[in-house]
C-alpha cells in the first residue's frame, strides 16, 4: 500500500503500528517486517524525523567545514591556505543538501520498497491496540503499538521568552542566514555545537550557562577543553548566570536578554538549548491509563510498564533513557526483536543482560560524540557515575598530544583520554576522548565497554603506529605500571 492521506474510516489491522517515522520508528517497523510481521507507520511531519531535518544531519553538515578548516590551520603547508573565512553560501547549501531540502521523498520510497505502509496524519491511541488518525481512520494492532514520537525543545518559563520567538534546535540548524549577534543559552551538546558552528560562520556569539561548566554529562575535562577552544575562537562564555527576562519589541527585530546580575545583552537571535520534553502530550496516553505529556517508563525490552496486556512499547527519546539517534535505533532493534518473539510465542531472554531482547547498553555503554573543535567523545560511565554506582575503580588519564599519531595529525595537538577501570573485574566501565579527529576512535572504546573485554586481552590488541589509537597502549601501560 502506498502512502495515503488519513481519510478512510474503515478499521485496518496490522501486526504492529508505529507512531512516528523518525529513525527509531523506521527501524522498529523494519525489524518487525523482517520478522514476518505487517507494519504501518503513522507520521504527521516529514518521514525521517528530527535527526534527518533538524538535528544530526544538518548540524553535522554545518560543523564539518568548521572542523576541516580548524584542522587544516594546524597542518604545515596548509596553514596559510586555510586561514580564510568560510564560504557561507556553500556551507548552507551543503547543509540543505544533507536535509534533502526538507523533502522526504527518498525516505518514503524506502518505506515503500521495504513493504512498510505509511499513513500521513496525527495518530492518537484510542484504547488498547487502537490508533485513530486525524479523528477518522482507525488502525488496530494485533500484537503491538510502538510510540516513537521523539522529543521537542522546551522553553523555560522566563518572562517574555515565548513572545520573543527564540530559536530552538530546529531554527538553529535550518536558519537561512547568519545572525550578526547570537546569544546561546545552555552548555549542553546543542549549545556548544551551535555556538561552534555559527561563530565560525561569522556570528558574534555569547554563550550563557547556568552551571559552572560545559557538557555536564561528560568528564569535567571535556567541558574545560571545549570551553578553552570556544574562547579562542571568539565566543563570549559566561557561566553561573541565569536569564531573567527577554524582550523583543518587533518581530524580526533585536532581542534583549536580561540576566540575574542585571546585565543586558542585545542580539539579533536567541537560541534556547536548555532541555527537551517527550512528544506525548496529544497521542491519547490517557485512553490507556497513562499521563499525557509524560515520559514513558519501559522495561529493558522497551515495553511500557503499567499497561495491561503488554502491547505498548516506548522506543527512542520518549522513554528518556538516552536521547540520541543511534540509541533510539539500537532500542528499535531490541524492541523489534522482542515484539516478534512475543508474537511467535518465543520466550523473552529477560535473564540475559546482553541478550537480543535487552537494551543493556542504555545503562552501561551509551556512546556519544560532540562535534565541537576539539571533538569530545565518551562511552559508558564517567568516573563520578561509576563511584556513585558503587564500583571500586581506578581512573587512568593520558595526554593525547603526547601520542606520536596526534603530533603528526596537527601541530600543537591538545587532547586528553581517560579510562575508568572496574578493579574487581578488570574491565572498562567508561572511556572519554577529547581532541581533533577522535570521533572515529570512539567505537573501539564502545566495543571494549559493551564487550566487557578483560584488560589482559586488550593488551594484545596492538594499535597501528603512528596513529592516535596508540593512546590505548599508553593507557594500558599506565594501568599496568
Amino acid at each position: 500500500m502506498a502512502a495515503t492521506d488519513a481519510t478512510k474510516a474503515a478499521d485496518e489491522a496490522y501486526d504492529v503500528i508505529v507512531l512516528g517515522a523518525g529513525p527509531t520508528g523506521e527501524n522498529v517497523a523494519d525489524r518487525a517486517h523482517a520478522a514476518g510481521l505487517s507494519a504501518v507507520v503513522v507520521e504527521s511531519e516529514l518521514v525521517g524525523g528530527e535527526c534527518s531535518y533538524w538535528a544530526c544531519m544538518p548540524s553535522k553538515a554545518l560543523l564539518r567545514p568548521v572542523a576541516a578548516r580548524a584542522e587544516a590551520r594546524r597542518v604545515p603547508g596548509l596553514k596559510d591556505a586555510a586561514d580564510v573565512p568560510l564560504d557561507v553560501p556553500a556551507v548552507l547549501a551543503h547543509r540543505d543538501a544533507f536535509t534533502s531540502y526538507w523533502k522526504d521523498d527518498g525516505q518514503v520510497r524506502w518505506l515503500d520498497s521495504s513493504g512498510i505502509d505509511l499513513v500521513r496524519g496525527h495518530g492518537r491511541l484510542a484504547g488498547p491496540r487502537r490508533v485513530v488518525v486525524d479523528g477518522g481512520r482507525v488502525l488496530t494492532a494485533r500484537h503491538a503499538v510502538a510510540v516513537c514520537t521523539g522529543s521537542r525543545a522546551v522553553l523555560p518559563p522566563v518572562p517574555g521568552l515565548a513572545e520573543a520567538r527564540p530559536w530552538t534546535s530546529r531554527e538553529a540548524t535550518s536558519a537561512k542566514a547568519v545572525p550578526g549577534r547570537l546569544v546561546v543559552v545552555g552548555g549542553g551538546v546543542v549549545g556548544v555545537e551551535m555556538a561552534t558552528a555559527w561563530r565560525a560562520l561569522g556570528s558574534s556569539v555569547t554563550l550563557l550557562v547556568r552551571g559552572d561548566g560545559l557538557l555536564p554529562r561528560m568528564e569535567p575535562f571535556a567541558g574545560h577543553l571545549v570551553a578553552e577552544s570556544l574562547a579562542e575562537a571568539g565566543v563570549f562564555l559566561r557561566t553561573g548566570v541565569e536569564v531573567r527576562e527577554v524582550r523583543r519589541e518587533a518581530p524580526g527585530g533585536p532581542v534583549t536578554v536580561r540576566l540575574d546580575s542585571g546585565d543586558e545583552i542585545v542580539a539579533d537571535e536567541l537560541l534556547i538549548a536548555t532541555g527537551r520534553a517527550p512528544r506525548t502530550e496529544d497521542i491519547g496516553l490517557d485512553t490507556v491509563g497513562l499521563t499525557a505529556g509524560s515520559w514513558l517508563d519501559v522495561d529493558d525490552s522497551l515495553r511500557v510498564t503499567g499497561v495491561t496486556g503488554g502491547w505498548l512499547y516506548g522506543v527512542g527519546d520518549v522513554n528518556h533513557r538516552a536521547l540520541l539517534t543511534h540509541q533510539g535505533k539500537y532500542q528499535a532493534r531490541i524492541a523489534g526483536a522482542a515484539i516478534s518473539a512475543r508474537a511467535r510465542g518465543v520466550p523473552i531472554l529477560e535473564s540475559d543482560r546482553w541478550g537480543a531482547h535487552a537494551a543493556t547498553a542504555d545503562h552501561l555503554a551509551v556512546p556519544q560524540v560532540v562535534f565541537t573543535d576539539p571533538e569530545a567523545a565518551s562511552v559508558g560511565l564517567t568516573a563520578a557515575a561509576a563511584e556513585r554506582a558503587g564500583y571500586r575503580t581506578r581512573v587512568i588519564d593520558q595526554d593525547l598530544g603526547a601520542v606520536a599519531g596526534a603530533s603528526l595529525y596537527a601541530d600543537g595537538y591538545r587532547g586528553r583520554a581517560r579510562m575508568v577501570v572496574d578493579l574487581d573485574r578488570e574491565v572498562l566501565l567508561g572511556v572519554t576522548f577529547v581532541g581533533s579527529g577522535i570521533a572515529e576512535l570512539l567505537h573501539s572504546a564502545t566495543v571494549a565497554v559493551a564487550g566487557e573485554v578483560p584488560l589482559e586481552r586488550l593488551w594484545h590488541a596492538v594499535p597501528s603506529y603512528p596513529t592516535i589509537s596508540e593512546v590505548w597502549l599508553r593507557l594500558l601501560e599506565a594501568y599496568r605500571g
